[in-house]
């Protein structure tokens, strides 16, 4: 039991295991340059340099800025996510020299001698070599609800947590050999969670691969047999095939997810996966948990209400409170004014707390056996103090009852057979009390600080139109009065989750919608409230800082953890507020929803672009016409409607909430739009071609109408327009118009505005296309408020 020596430590295999908040240097330099776009785009620059003018060529940068600023982004967030995870790893308990004491996880080596108390996460596997009432919940690993009663001997695996009691275990296998890494490998690293908008992306491009081949085929048939001059003919199929590719949609998609993990980062919010920053953005439905939520850390002792003469109410509470080697907040609140137990009061049975039992209790042998827990789960309702807990209750304040039996064989016969399992416990401590086998010997008071953040937080929420259910294991007027008291909408209307039907998951989720403080819950009916509110339809986040919390959090769309909280609770969790402040979550859901709601304006501009390119090259493939444009002007246009533009609203702050379906959304603004450009485009391009204009003319006349078309969908896309907004659309005008104007520019970008009858043709069938654009997503419905 006195642990490793040094010596020991010094040659032990370490816990070293990848961290899953991001990923290597390796993988992210691979992820951002060995990608389908590069090569495609990397072909076609070849052959535009090879059969073409360098100027042509231009697109090609494209691989390099994407490369470079993905790998910049991505590397930014790591730094932000790998320095923020050391903060959240939680420091292990170990023996060694004979000495406790605190160490990072990773220092953890084989046959470390491990200590655990409630709420301590398992990183490792082991045996159990001492136990006082140790407690593991393994339900993370095995789906089993009930906590597990381990004793020296018995085996416990990495990925589980202690619950109750405290004991200690020896290291047996550690880093990679550990059972929770080789059970779910790729969860201990970098990973990506569900996302509906990176899904949506990902479809949008493997559709428009497939649509590359053929029509890409067509148009490169179509320009061959219709140029007598073979790098014209390559360079127009380059220009087209290049437009139809939305090669920087996957690029704003991960600078604006790698932006908000940093921006978050800078508010000690750590988001273990990025996409975690999308469910924060839909979320309508936020359970809190009261504890370490609406209130802070730690509780004040109040008053001790004697309810029977004659007893050793403080000698009792003395030795209650300092039984546990790792006390819980109430029993630090209650040493606070009992440092330590009185002489002759040593237990020599102990049950720990749970927040299944809700009590705790100790055979002091001569003393008796002594329980402390809640006065509704303890007493019955003719008991002594009964009432007079109600009442207090209901003033907000938590109270505890106190009670003392020597009729009972010891604390086994209060937990049922072999004890210490919950239920059958809870049942018999219950029917204890109530046959009158416990007496009720006082009322303890204990005082919560309500954090100075909560009120203006909750507040926020209400704007939001997002509903607060706020879920407690205390006793549901207590817990409605601190509802009300912070203004909490419907805050009155309170439950005690013992009267919940447990198996009828529909009147469940009835009652959850109607209904918003939530008492008495247990950590099971966590689970299943955010399970039935999903049922309905509703994107749930979990709030939590205890044991209790952590399978509620797993299974919540959005799991948020305090960072004061458990061990377990912040491993489980998709964001940890780290500074554990309570104000940090609007920050937290403004960022998602910045996120969403600015990657869909880029999403309807890059893929406007590419149904008017994939219109284009069908059009000219099918009619026999030159391509529009060179692959220099779709740059230059691209840049100046697409690609600045993009970058500057994909970091724009909005406060929209999200909602599902981004893929019909985008397509039906970008298919009418990109279908409305490409016919202005090439109605221009054959108005000049029909006349005695160059074909250089002829394409310029298409590039107006072109950068006119798209100009007016960025103007669509960026409503509502603010000032520095508009400052950013009339920029992009202004340096068309230069590009226009100053010869060397003109030149470069092979431009030759010298016909102006076909000039302003091209102006007047871009008023009437974007007349027709403004039309047509009226009537899809996707322009913003």
């Amino acid at each position: 039991m006195d642990g490793l020596t040094s010596a020991q430590v010094s040659g032990a295999k370490t816990n070293d295991v990848p961290r899953r908040s991001s990923r290597s240097l390796g993988a992210i330099i691979r992820a951002n340059v060995f990608t389908l776009f590069n090569l495609v785009i990397g072909v076609l620059w070849a052959l535009v340099l090879i059969f073409g003018e360098w100027q042509d060529g231009l697109f090609g940068l494209v691989i390099v800025a994407n490369a470079l600023i993905g790998i910049v982004q991505e590397l930014r967030a790591k730094r932000t996510l790998d320095k923020l995870a050391v903060i959240n790893e939680a420091p292990v308990t170990v023996r060694r020299d004979g000495r406790d004491q605190e160490i990072p996880p990773r220092q953890v080596v084989l046959g470390d001698l491990i200590l655990l108390g409630p709420g301590d996460r398992l990183l490792v596997d082991g045996e159990v070599v001492e136990s006082d009432g140790l407690e593991i919940d393994e339900s993370l690993l095995t789906g089993e609800a009930d906590p597990v009663h381990k004793l020296p001997g018995d085996e416990v695996l990495s990925g589980s947590f202690a619950v109750a009691g405290s004991g200690a275990f020896v290291a047996t296998k550690v880093g990679i050999d550990a059972y929770a890494v080789r059970l779910a490998e790729e969860a201990s690293r970098f990973h990506l969670a569900r996302s509906e908008l990176r899904d949506g992306v990902t479809n949008f491009i493997k559709y428009i691969t497939w649509l590359v081949i053929p029509i890409g085929s067509l148009l490169i048939y179509s320009q061959l047999r219709n140029s007598a001059d073979f790098g014209t003919a390559i360079t127009g199929a380059v220009a087209g095939i290049v437009t139809m590719i939305p090669e920087g949609l996957v690029l704003m998609t991960s600078i604006a997810f790698a932006v908000g993990v940093v921006r978050l980062g800078r508010r000690s919010c750590l988001v273990q996966e990025l996409p975690a920053i999308e469910g924060l953005a839909r979320v309508d439905v936020l359970c809190l948990d009261k504890t370490g939520t609406l209130t802070a850390d730690g509780m004040d002792l109040g008053e001790v209400l004697p309810l029977s003469d004659g007893r050793p109410i403080h000698d009792a509470l003395a030795a209650l409170a300092n039984v546990d080697h790792r006390p819980n907040a109430t029993a630090k609140a209650i040493q606070s004014r009992y440092p330590s137990a009185a002489d002759g009061w040593a237990a020599v049975d102990v049950v720990p707390f749970s927040s299944a039992r809700k009590w705790s209790g100790a055979d002091f042998g001569p003393h008796g056996v002594w329980l402390l827990g809640a006065p509704d789960v303890l007493l019955d309702a003719t008991a002594d103090g009964y009432e007079r807990a109600a009442e207090l209750a209901s003033t907000g304040t938590r109270v505890l009852a106190l009670c003392r039996t020597d009729s009972l064989n010891g604390l086994n016969s209060l937990n049922g057979l072999n004890g210490l399992n919950g239920v059958d416990g809870l049942a018999s401590a219950s029917s204890a009390a109530a046959a009158g086998k416990a007496e009720a010997v006082a009322l303890v008071t204990l005082k919560q600080r309500i954090r100075p953040d909560a009120h203006e937080t909750l507040r926020y929420f209400a704007k939001q139109g997002v509903t607060v259910k706020v879920i407690s294991g205390d006793n549901p007027d207590a817990v409605a009065a601190i509802a009300t008291g912070l203004e909490i909408p419907d805050g009155h209307r309170a439950i005690d989750a013992r009267t919940l039907p447990a198996d009828d998951p529909a009147k469940l989720a009835e009652l959850l919608d109607t209904h918003t403080v939530f008492g008495r819950v247990t950590p099971q009916q966590k689970r299943a409230f955010v399970g039935a509110l999903q049922s309905r339809g509703h994107t749930v986040a979990m709030t939590g800082d205890g044991v209790n919390d952590v399978l509620a959090l797993k299974d919540a769309d959005l799991g948020i953890a305090m960072g004061a909280g458990s061990p377990a609770t912040k491993a489980v969790a998709q964001v940890v507020l780290l500074d554990d402040k309570f104000s940090s979550l609007p920050h937290v859901v403004g960022e998602g929803r910045r996120v969403l709601a600015n990657i869909e304006r880029v999403s309807n501009l890059f893929l406007t672009k590419t149904f008017y390119a994939i219109a284009l090259s069908l059009l000219t493939g099918v009619l026999g016409l030159m391509f529009p444009f060179a692959p220099r002007h779709s740059t230059l246009v691209n840049a100046l409607t697409i690609g600045i533009p993009a970058f500057v609203l994909a970091l724009a702050p909005t406060l929209e909430r999200a909602k599902p379906g981004f893929v019909p959304r985008v397509l039906r603004f970008a298919v009418p739009a990109g279908l409305l450009c490409a016919g202005a485009v090439i109605l221009s391009f054959w108005a000049a071609h029909s006349g005695t204009s160059t074909l250089i003319e002829d394409r310029t006349s298409a590039t107006i109408a072109l950068f006119l078309t798209t100009w007016w969908v960025l103007i669509l896309i960026t409503k509502p327009l603010t000032l520095g907004r508009i400052a950013m659309i009339g920029a992009m005008a202004g340096l068309f118009a230069l590009a226009l104007a100053i010869p060397f520019i003109r030149h470069f970008f092979a431009l030759e505005p010298g016909d102006l009858s076909n000039d302003l043709t091209a102006v007047g069938i871009s008023v009437v296309a974007a007349a027709g654009i403004s039309v047509a997503v009226k009537v899809a419905g996707t322009l913003r408020p």
